[in-house]
């Protein structure tokens, strides 16, 4: 019984906890095409994520897509932080003020 009362209560607890406001989408662009695409996308809450990419070495053994892009969001201390970055045949490769950058080898 005393089970049956503490699940109660937990699941009110829980049903009561205020939802976090969901983004709504401001901007969204598209493009793609048979050898690149590109995107755009923007919401509400100050999220905003942009990328394009293309094939390189198109038909070669070694082809693969090479991707550019960013994006930033607004993190729980109400600071912007925005993460650039190329992915290719390198991995990928973020950059952005707010990450460690790794030591010289």
């Amino acid at each position: 019984m005393k089970f049956v009362i503490v699940f109660v209560a937990l699941f009110a607890l829980a049903y009561a906890a205020p939802a976090a406001p969901e983004a709504e989408i401001v901007e969204l662009r598209s493009d793609v095409l048979p050898e690149s695409y590109s995107f755009a996308l923007k919401t509400s809450d100050g999220t905003s994520k942009d990328e394009e990419g293309h094939l390189e070495n198109v038909g070669a053994e070694n082809e693969h897509i090479v991707a550019r892009g960013s994006y930033s969001f607004v993190a729980d201390d109400g600071q912007t932080y925005t993460v650039t970055y190329i992915a290719d045949e390198n991995g990928f490769q973020p950059q952005g003020a707010h990450l460690p950058v790794a030591p010289e080898a």
